[in-house]
């Protein structure tokens, strides 16, 4: 604890950030560690890796990430705007020079020297909309720059996202949008004009990309693209999930993770349910949709326009992210290559989370209206 009467950045940092947004990021990074060393080892010995090769890894990712997150959530919202701005910029070229010169895994060209740029341009673009959608909100402003802006930078973000292709960031990114805009107060007619823009959008992409055409069918009619073995990783994660029951094998006991290809990344939701239980799956549930709520609380009670839909905006992507990752290990939706937020393991997608996250701390921190007046006549 520290003084009141103490003053200085990380005194008036201390005493301004919710420890309870604070407290459940470290709490999920403490599970996420947990559960590499419950899923992780299995797969590192099938390729051949040392026992905990990914439990090292994720411990040593997770440090820069937290040092990361407490480092942006100090900036003013001002800095979170430049910061933005610049990552967007960085990320979205590195996004096209991947798409020319990265290394193509499972028929998508994502990477580039050893970086997934895609993961970094999520929470950048959600601040920048944020700040669109305000600047063409506020009174004696240009409104319509401000959403010119705002409708330009989707499908800037998307295109290159389509042709990796990487559809579930596409889709992430295109309802958190859509999101946003709903909340800058946008028309009914505009509603349902972007609803069918949508529907329109999902037909041409599982008519014209083989990708998703087969993905979908793998979902909806398996014998249609070949049987049961193309859906083995979802017909697998559900079935772990079922044998854990309601209390789990126990710890390390699972079986189903040993033949489970992505049981550290993209299926460590099913190796919870099989080790720890339904209970436990129930309970992580419950921690997420804890954190999307007490999010959306503050970003509510937030007097700055900006603030108050890039809080909104960051709480969504994370809850949304999170509600496909653990759909999909419930055979609810097609696979989609979604990692859960600070548990999976995957370097870059802890970075961004914890970008992201830095950015959601530093906009809802406690601030008085007299300093957001001047923030605001600064910007």
């Amino acid at each position: 604890m520290m003084s009141r009467a103490e003053r200085g950045p990380v005194a008036d940092w201390f005493r301004t950030v919710d420890p309870w947004l604070l407290g459940s990021f470290f709490a999920l990074m403490v599970f996420g560690l947990v559960m590499a060393l419950a899923a992780s080892p299995a797969v590192a010995e099938r390729l051949n890796l040392s026992t905990f090769h990914f439990v090292n890894r994720q411990a040593e990712l997770l440090a820069p990430s937290a040092a990361v997150m407490i480092g942006v959530s100090f900036l003013t919202p001002r800095g979170v705007r430049r910061t933005a701005l610049i990552v967007f910029a960085i990320s979205l070229a590195l996004v096209v020079a991947a798409l020319m010169f990265g290394v193509e895994v499972k028929g998508s060209r994502r990477w580039i020297a050893g970086v997934q740029p895609s993961e970094f341009v999520k929470p950048a673009f959600v601040v920048l909309c944020a700040w669109a959608f305000a600047e063409g909100g506020r009174v004696g402003a240009p409104t319509l720059i401000g959403k010119l802006f705002a409708l330009l930078l989707l499908p800037v973000t998307i295109v290159p996202l389509i042709l990796e292709p990487d559809f579930g960031q596409t889709m992430l990114v295109s309802v958190v949008w859509a999101a946003l805009f709903f909340m800058a107060g946008l028309h009914w007619f505009w509603v349902f004009g972007l609803g069918g823009a949508g529907v329109v959008g999902g037909f041409a992409a599982f008519k014209l990309s083989p990708h998703v055409h087969e993905r979908v069918l793998r979902f909806l009619d398996p014998d249609s693209v070949g049987g049961v073995v193309d859906t083995f990783q979802v017909d697998t994660a559900l079935q772990s999930i079922l044998s854990g029951g309601w209390f789990g094998r126990g710890p390390g006991e699972g079986v189903y993770k040993r033949i489970l290809p992505d049981a550290h990344t993209d299926f460590v939701f099913a190796v919870t349910g099989e080790e720890f239980g339904m209970i436990a799956c129930l309970a992580l549930i419950a921690f997420f949709c804890f954190i999307v709520v007490r999010g959306l609380w503050l970003a509510l009670r937030n007097e700055d326009p900006f603030c108050r839909f890039a809080a909104a905006g960051l709480t969504l992507m994370f809850g949304v992210q999170s509600w496909i990752n653990m759909a999909v290990n419930l055979r609810a939706i097609p696979a989609k290559g979604m990692t859960l937020p600070f548990i999976s393991y995957g370097g870059s997608s802890l970075l961004a989370l914890g970008l992201g996250m830095g950015f959601l701390i530093a906009l809802t921190r406690k601030r008085p209206l007299a300093v957001l007046d001047a923030q605001a006549a600064a910007a």
